[in-house]
Formats: C-alpha cells, sequence, structure tokens
C-alpha cells in the first residue's frame, strides 16, 4: 500500500510540474493519458515481474550478448593484445561494439524491414496516444536509428512542421536511446533494467508530451516519413553506417573523457571551498525527486547525486557512477536509478538535437534550439514517470 500511495505522489508531482510547463493546458486529453499510463503499468510489470517477462528480456539480452561476441571478433583482430590484456576496457568492450550494431541497423534499413516495422509500430502507437502516425513513427524511429540520423527520414518534411510537433520530434530523440548503444548499456547495467526502461521510456514520452505539448493534429497534415538512404547502393549504406557507429564510439569516448575530467576538477574546487564535492551538492537538489520516485530516504542523496550527474554530463559518466556505489544501495533502489539513466535527456543532447537539424533544415534548427531548456525538462520529466512506475513493481 505504502508504494502505491509513493507512486501517486510521483504521479503529482511529475504531472504538475508538467502542467505548470505546459503550452496548452485547456488542450490536455485525460483519456489517453490514462490508457497510456495503464498500458505502460502492465508493461513494467510483464518486463519486471513475470517470468514471460523475464523469458522475454533474458532471449533479448542474449541476442546482444551474441551480437556483442561478433562485434569483438573485428575488434580483437585491431586491438588483439590490448583486448587480451584488457586495456582500453571500456573503450573496447563498450564502445567499439556501437560500429557492428550500426552496420547491422543499417542492413535491416536497407532491405526495408526496419520502415515496414517503424509504420506498423507507429501506426498502432497512434491509436491509443491520440498523436499524429508522423509524431508515433518517430517514436520508434528514433528509438532504432538514434537521436541525430533519424531526422534525415524527416528530412522533406521538416520545414512543414509546426513549432509544436517539432518539440515532439525533437522532445522524443531525447527522451530515448539508440539501439545501436543499447548493448554498451547491457554491459555495465542490468539487461532487463535496460529493456525496461526502452518500453518505459516510449510511453512515458506521450504521457508528459500529451501534458506539455498537447495538441491535435488532421489527417492531412499527417505527412509520413520518406524512405532513408533510398538512392544509395548497399555497400555505400553500409560503409556510411560503419562510419557513423564509429563516430559515435569515438563522440561518446571524447565527451566521457571532458566530462568525467571537468567533474573531477569541479568536485576538487567544490571540495576546497564547500567542504562538499560538486555530485553531493547536485544530489541535495535531486534528493526530493530521487524519493517521489521511489528511493529510500538514506540512499535518496547518492541516487539524487547520480541523477543529476546524468543532467549535466551523460548517461554513461552516470552509470560509471553508480557502478561505484552497487554495494551501498538496495537493489531495488539499483533498479530504479538503472531505468532512469537510460536515455540520452541531458544538457548536451540539445546542442546534439538542435545541431542535427539544423543541417537538414536551418530555420527550425533555430527553432528546436529556442525551446532547448524545455526540452531538457520534458525529456527530464520522462525519465522520473519511467523511473517511478519501475518503483511501483520492483
Amino acid at each position: 500500500m505504502f508504494q502505491i500511495l509513493h507512486f501517486l505522489l510521483a504521479l503529482v508531482v511529475i504531472g504538475g510540474l508538467a502542467i505548470l510547463a505546459s503550452s496548452n493546458r485547456k488542450g490536455i486529453r485525460p483519456r489517453y493519458i490514462i490508457q497510456l499510463l495503464v498500458i505502460e503499468l502492465v508493461l513494467a510489470w510483464f518486463f519486471l515481474n513475470s517470468d514471460a517477462g523475464q523469458e522475454f528480456v533474458m532471449g533479448f539480452a542474449g541476442l546482444f550478448e551474441q551480437l556483442l561476441k561478433f562485434a569483438r571478433e573485428g575488434t580483437e583482430f585491431i586491438f588483439g593484445g590490448m583486448m587480451g590484456a584488457k586495456l582500453a576496457f571500456f573503450f573496447l568492450n563498450v564502445l567499439c561494439p556501437i560500429i557492428f550494431i550500426s552496420a547491422l541497423i543499417g542492413i535491416l534499413q536497407h532491405i526495408k524491414v526496419l520502415p515496414i516495422v517503424i509504420r506498423v509500430i507507429g501506426t498502432l502507437l497512434s491509436k491509443v496516444n491520440g498523436m499524429g502516425k508522423l509524431e508515433s513513427f518517430n517514436a520508434v524511429s528514433s528509438l532504432i536509428l538514434g537521436q541525430s540520423e533519424n531526422f534525415i527520414a524527416y528530412k522533406d518534411v521538416l520545414g512543414k512542421m509546426s513549432e509544436r510537433r517539432m518539440y515532439t520530434m525533437a522532445a522524443t530523440a531525447m527522451s530515448t536511446v539508440s539501439m545501436s548503444i543499447v548493448g554498451a548499456y547491457m554491459t555495465i547495467l542490468e539487461p532487463k533494467y535496460v529493456v525496461a526502461a526502452l518500453v518505459l521510456n516510449m510511453f512515458s514520452t506521450f504521457i508528459i508530451l500529451s501534458l506539455i505539448n498537447p495538441y491535435t493534429v488532421d489527417s492531412e497534415e499527417d505527412i509520413q516519413m520518406s524512405n532513408l538512404h533510398e538512392s544509395q547502393s548497399f555497400f555505400e549504406m553500409l560503409g556510411e553506417y560503419i562510419l557513423a557507429g564509429f563516430k559515435v564510439a569515438l563522440i561518446v569516448a571524447a565527451m566521457l573523457i571532458g566530462f568525467i575530467a571537468l567533474i573531477a576538477a569541479i568536485n576538487a574546487l567544490f571540495s576546497m571551498i564547500f567542504d562538499k564535492d560538486f555530485q553531493e551538492t547536485l544530489g541535495y537538489v535531486f534528493y526530493p525527486f530521487a524519493w517521489v520516485v521511489g528511493i529510500p530516504a538514506d540512499e535518496a542523496l547518492q541516487v539524487g547525486s547520480i541523477m543529476a550527474t546524468k543532467l549535466v554530463s551523460n548517461e554513461f559518466v552516470a552509470m560509471h557512477s553508480l557502478q561505484s556505489i552497487t554495494t551501498e544501495i538496495s537493489p531495488r533502489s539499483q533498479g530504479i536509478l538503472s531505468v532512469f539513466l537510460v536515455s540520452f535527456a541531458n544538457f548536451s543532447s540539445i546542442g546534439i538535437v538542435a545541431g542535427a537539424i539544423k543541417g537538414l533544415n536551418e530555420k527550425q534548427g533555430n527553432v528546436v534550439s529556442r525551446f532547448g531548456l524545455k526540452l531538457l525538462f520534458g525529456s527530464t520529466l520522462v525519465s522520473f514517470l519511467s523511473a517511478a512506475i519501475a518503483g511501483l513493481v520492483l
């Protein structure tokens, strides 16, 4: 009973913050929000508590484990001695597999499997979320293609979108994660939390956007995505996706080096001035939110600090911090925090999303840049809602 009351409090807090930031409170349609929430609760229980859900998660994790083995073959050919000596472990074992998985996604895209999956699932989702088909397609395509490359699929229609639709498209990209990076997460977090977060974040995104940015779309306005890379040959496409995967791996590595070094420097500075490090100070800000989503009060400060770290740096830095305190917090807190961390909701993502859109349509890129902080606010609420739902069923 206490967990249910705690969850209801979390809904009130998260929903209240979303409504406060809403651009059209009169346009909020409670029926869709309630049915999305019910579906999400059922899915959370299925993936985190049921035997069938656990079998699905194990199968999904097994698939990625096999893919990671294939990826290691290529990595070992180039860096064999280093891998054997367990040197540069994070880059070689966590980041390099992104290259292979990116190539695999490109192949599935090229042979028209992914476009069919995206359209079918997107159409079904539009029936339950009350949004346009394009927004529902985007929720699936950003999950599969990634937050940057995803927008190439909409290059022909970006200029026709209203500001509200652009907010929804950009917020969805920030609130989910790319399948190409899921394997990397599974080497750090328990796979069941990664799989659950992928699904929960999609539905949490629909719920938060239905509160923050409600609008209706006429059927004739419901333009659909174009076919990505349709004019390329197979090997042109493959080369592009392999290079894109390598670029992502290098970008993530560079971001980690920079952010971890910067946080270490800021921590040292804060310790000298305030006798507390920067992450601990941020923990006080996130403490009440960590508690609201189900973290015990005696663990909420540590967990809040990691939540804040994810916001100001990125999810990999925060996952690294989580690994250092796994013996200090309960398994339930680890599960709630793990679900929270699986998303691209951080400051750097504002620039990534805005830059990707600006490269395709400068005007719309500027539009997205203008509401960058609201994007971060909305996508962070998505992470909190997913974490609260995980806290209810764990």
